[in-house]
């Protein structure tokens, strides 16, 4: 996942190891909330992610043809890296716990890790790497992995 350095509208693509270009991620800009588009090389809308201007937490929602099919939220308090949680449409409930430089992340589910997300250090863009565990839900491990880089990013544009 690479985010362009010098772009006047925010796009960044999601590639497999082998350089195939799988997702695109469209960010809307000048609206009163912000809203990401999953989009597959063909032009259709995978996912949504839609964060809400006015939350007292980053609160985002994930959405698929219109239906909610997740909500993730950053826990205001914790001691040791970030956390955040994730309330599915099917009941399941996921958390993504991360380290003090926030820099390696993982999704889990009832202790077994899902997917690793992992920052690049040295890196003229922000690329992230995420190692997929599972294929069932491999196109809404990357759109977390998304709203985990975009949730840092706000908060890092608040300080």
């Amino acid at each position: 996942m690479r985010d362009r350095i010098f772009a006047f509208h925010e796009e960044a693509w999601i590639e497999t190891e082998h350089r195939e270009k799988v997702y695109r991620v469209n960010k809307k800009l000048l609206r009163l909330r912000s809203t990401f588009h999953f989009v597959d090389p063909d032009g259709n809308v995978a996912a949504s992610i839609v964060r809400k201007a006015l939350t007292i937490h980053h609160t985002i929602l994930i959405k698929h043809q219109g239906e909610h099919i997740a909500k993730i939220s950053k826990r205001m308090f914790s001691f040791f890296g970030d956390r955040f949680k994730v309330k599915l449409a099917d009941g399941r409930r996921l958390k993504i716990v991360g380290n003090y430089w926030d820099r390696e992340f993982d999704i889990q589910h009832d202790g077994t890790t899902l997917a690793h997300i992992s920052r690049r250090w040295f890196s003229l863009r922000d690329t992230w790497a995420v190692d997929v565990l599972t294929q069932q839900d491999a196109t809404l491990l990357l759109v977390l992995a998304v709203c985990v880089d975009h949730t840092l990013e706000d908060l890092r544009e608040e300080r």
